[in-house]
């Protein structure tokens, strides 16, 4: 027989994996972050649903393989474009699916459009397991995880060269490219005419390459600031950090000046809009050099530190275009460090734009630190007489709950208590976030601001802590020691000039609480006053929202999903209760809800029809056996992938670095240890390898729960090039034996029943499918923690029911 594709194979795998991620960055573009974790379920299910389709078609694979394998590529390449075209230009409404039917059968329709791809990998992967001898299935699995690896690796850096519309027709092109070196390698005649239409379609492509456009929701910011008149495009930058797009507009001025006074008498100058995929507006501030044009910025709820006391050391923590940092300017405070996490974002102020911004990063008062805060202040004894933390999201995107999945260690107990740690004597870290009603992330900020004091051991939180609010944003003040009677007049004066309302202070009543910016009742007060009080236990009952604090383990703080307010504003929806909702959550569980179904349907109803059909003969090793061994391993494998991908952005910070070194990881080193595997099996029995592979995965597993928070630690100040290579060596021995029992279940089926490898591989892709969604449920409700005990039990329990013979089972134990 002829040599097995493995370039084809490599190059397949290598596309599928870096098409993959780069749907993940085009749906938080044109859609939302939380599509990322649907991303992964359609790739999944893709994987599913090969295994039922080859089995229908067994004894057409063993003819006719050497022309379904390159028409697989073929047709991964083709569908790699057009089913994402389709599926962007379908109208979907996230708000709407709970009264539309069409927004969930659009859903639906753009889940199995964006599987399509996967289903052509799977199969071509899985057919030529089918077809070559078992001693080839471990080097066949490893080629596809090695190259799956470096596709990982290299969408990361391609999305520094093009941008993600391009990239799309970049990876159709590498799929045609893999068909036709499938051609040559499987010797397919006339090879050279075969390889010309493909050629041809390449060409073609490319021409057509810079006429695709991305449809962005006209639910996201960008598009609905272009709705205003004269609103333009004046320039578009990509990275993996983010798709950023400035807007100008000379008929309408922008002017985004969050928490500023309805009585601020003093315009804001000139400003360009920035978004950040589609959405997170910040502003691009003309600045030449006149301190008194900065004078809105003072009528800010951010500018309350600055008329309690004049900070001499300053950390802003997330400077980003600057406005926290021109409002420093116009205090005229003489040492300022700025955090910013995105360089391309700092590029295009001091450079493209530094006419237009001014020397806002490059004067001597600023020392600008290209870093992550946690990272940054870990690494630093310097005090600060004040920490700023900007407010870095979308107002919309936060009150509809979009962002109710985005992992954020920014706001962690354990955040606030570095950032408390580094004050100085009487300084103030000051958070300002957004406004929502009922109130919620502003209470869970306050709680989880009392518990980090509470956690080192500071006397009289309550008189540490003062809330004001305005319409739009409140402002939380934490000092580093108790507020005075001379600072907490400051305050009321503050507020009074600015129309703003004090939401706590330690002398503050309620009937002082409700003034200017009047909601119903004095929410913000009364649950500040049961927190500081003793009696957060019984708010974190009653409240209709989750307010648990976000901790490392569970770094959801945008997470506030309770199930009875769900029902509750789901009566309320034709009175206004949807916005109620917290959207991302509930697209996480229906995602998961249709791709199970999706999965159940076209994965595990096929499989046992045709087994019945066929009253195929398994031999003496059980279909159940097989059943829980591939459902395991795909559960149990998802499981610590992706809790250990969201672990890791903790070190890396940005989800498409963590995503991608991860998943590098993990598919590298795993196809390493499934080529390994193979050459000690031909010494040593398969079950007997599964074995100890199973316990070095629980071990090191587990093992990491407590190495790894304190290894981040004292590393995170590295550069990350380190950052991406310490990720790596660390994943290395983990991914090493997780890619060893599914290849040497797959020989040992090899061996005694060839014909349960797609019923395998189905059962396989169905676990997969639910384990995505699945993890991110228990992460958000249990914690990352949770989720790895529960995939090294996993691990285990399957040594039970490894697809051997029963007496093999009996000789090897």
């Amino acid at each position: 027989m002829i040599r097995p594709p493995y370039l084809s194979i490599a190059i397949l795998s290598a596309s599928a994996l870096g098409y993959e991620i780069l749907l993940m960055r085009l749906f938080s573009i044109i859609q939302w972050h939380h599509f990322a974790y649907m991303i992964i379920a359609l790739a999944l299910l893709g994987y599913g649903i090969s295994g039922s389709l080859l089995s229908t078609i067994q004894p057409t694979i063993a003819r006719h393989y050497r022309w379904l394998f390159p028409l697989s590529l073929l047709l991964f390449a083709l569908s790699a474009l057009g089913a994402f075209l389709i599926a962007q230009s379908l109208s979907f409404n996230s708000e709407e699916l709970l009264w539309d039917f069409r927004q969930a059968l659009n859903l639906a329709i753009i889940c199995l459009l964006l599987a399509l791809p996967f289903i052509f990998t799977a199969s071509a992967i899985c057919m030529t397991f089918m077809i070559y001898s078992e001693r080839q299935v471990s080097t066949i699995y490893a080629v596809d995880l090695l190259g799956a690896g470096i596709g990982a690796l290299g969408i990361v850096l391609i999305m520094f060269l093009l941008k993600p519309e391009q990239i799309l027709v970049a990876i159709t092109v590498a799929g045609l490219t893999a068909t036709a070196i499938a051609i040559w390698e499987l010797d397919l005649p006339p090879k050279a005419w075969l390889s010309l239409p493909l050629i041809l379609t390449m060409v073609l492509l490319l021409t057509a390459a810079p006429r695709i456009t991305l449809n962005i929701s006209p639910y996201k910011g960008l598009m609905q600031t272009l709705q205003i008149k004269g609103a333009r495009i004046v320039d578009r930058y990509s990275s993996p950090l983010g798709h950023l797009t400035l807007v100008a507009s000379d008929e309408m001025p922008l002017r985004h000046a969050p928490g500023l006074s309805l009585v601020n008498p003093r315009e804001p100058p000139q400003q360009l809009g920035l978004f950040t995929d589609a959405d997170n507006m910040s502003a691009i501030t003309r600045f030449s050099g006149d301190l008194e044009s900065l004078g809105y910025l003072d009528r800010t709820t951010s500018a309350l530190p600055y008329h309690l006391r004049k900070p001499d050391e300053l950390l802003v923590i997330g400077s980003g275009t600057g406005s926290d940092l021109l409002l420093a300017r116009h205090h005229q405070v003489k040492s300022v460090d700025a955090l910013e996490l995105n360089p391309q974002l700092v590029e295009l102020l001091r450079h493209d734009y530094k006419e237009f911004a001014g020397e806002i990063y490059d004067n001597p008062y600023t020392r600008l630190h290209i870093a992550e805060a946690r990272d940054f202040l870990g690494q630093s004894d310097k005090k600060y007489d004040l920490i700023q933390l900007a407010l870095v999201d979308a107002a919309s995107a936060s009150s509809s709950g979009l962002y109710a999945l985005n992992e954020s260690y920014l706001y962690t107990r354990e955040a606030l208590a570095l950032y408390l740690s580094h004050l100085a004597p009487d300084g103030y870290l000051a958070i300002t976030r957004w406004i929502k009603i009922p109130p919620r992330d502003t209470l869970k900020l306050f709680l989880t601001a009392h518990l980090a004091m509470e956690s080192l051991g500071l006397d009289e939180p309550d008189k540490r802590l003062l809330l004001i609010r305005n319409w739009q944003t409140a402002t939380l003040l934490v000092k580093n020691g108790a507020f005075t009677s001379e600072e907490l007049d400051r305050a009321e004066a503050f507020c009074q000039v600015r129309l703003f309302d004090q939401a706590y202070s330690h002398r503050l009543s309620e009937d002082q609480a409700n003034r200017y910016n009047r909601l119903r009742e004095p929410y913000f007060y009364r649950a500040s006053k049961q927190i500081v009080s003793g009696e957060k236990d019984q708010l974190l009952a009653s409240y209709k929202f989750d307010l648990q604090p976000a901790s490392d383990d569970r770094p959801y703080f945008h997470h506030f999903f309770k199930w009875e307010s769900f029902f509750e504003a789901l009566k309320l929806r034709h009175q206004g209760g949807m916005p109620l909702i917290e959207w991302g959550y509930i697209i996480l569980i229906l995602t998961l809800v249709i791709t199970a179904l999706l999965s159940a349907l076209l994965i595990l109803l096929p499989l046992s029809i045709i087994s019945r059909s066929k009253r195929t003969a398994y031999g003496r090793i059980s279909r159940w056996r097989v059943l829980y061994y591939f459902f395991g391993i795909g559960v149990a494998f998802l499981f610590i992938e992706i809790a250990f991908i969201q672990k890791f952005i903790r070190f890396l910070h940005h989800p498409i670095y963590a995503i991608s070194i991860s998943l590098a990881g993990f598919l590298l080193f795993a196809g390493l240890g499934s080529y390994v595997s193979e050459r000690l099996a031909q010494n040593r029995s398969h079950y007997r390898i599964a074995i100890l592979s199973v316990l070095v995965i629980a071990f090191v597993s587990i093992g990491y729960l407590f190495l790894l928070e304190p290894l981040f630690e004292q590393l995170g100040h590295l550069d990350m090039v380190y950052k991406f290579v310490i990720s790596t060596l660390l994943i290395a021995p983990l991914a090493f034996f997780m890619g060893m029992p599914f290849p040497l279940a797959i020989s040992s089926l090899k061996q005694h029943s060839s014909n349960l490898i797609p019923w395998a591989w189905g059962i396989n892709g169905y676990a997969s499918v639910i384990s995505a969604g699945s993890a991110t449920l228990i992460a958000i409700d249990l914690g990352f923690t949770a989720v790895i005990l529960v995939a090294a039990l996993l691990y285990l329990s399957i040594l039970v029911a490894f697809p051997v013979l029963a007496d093999e089972t009996k000789i090897h134990n």
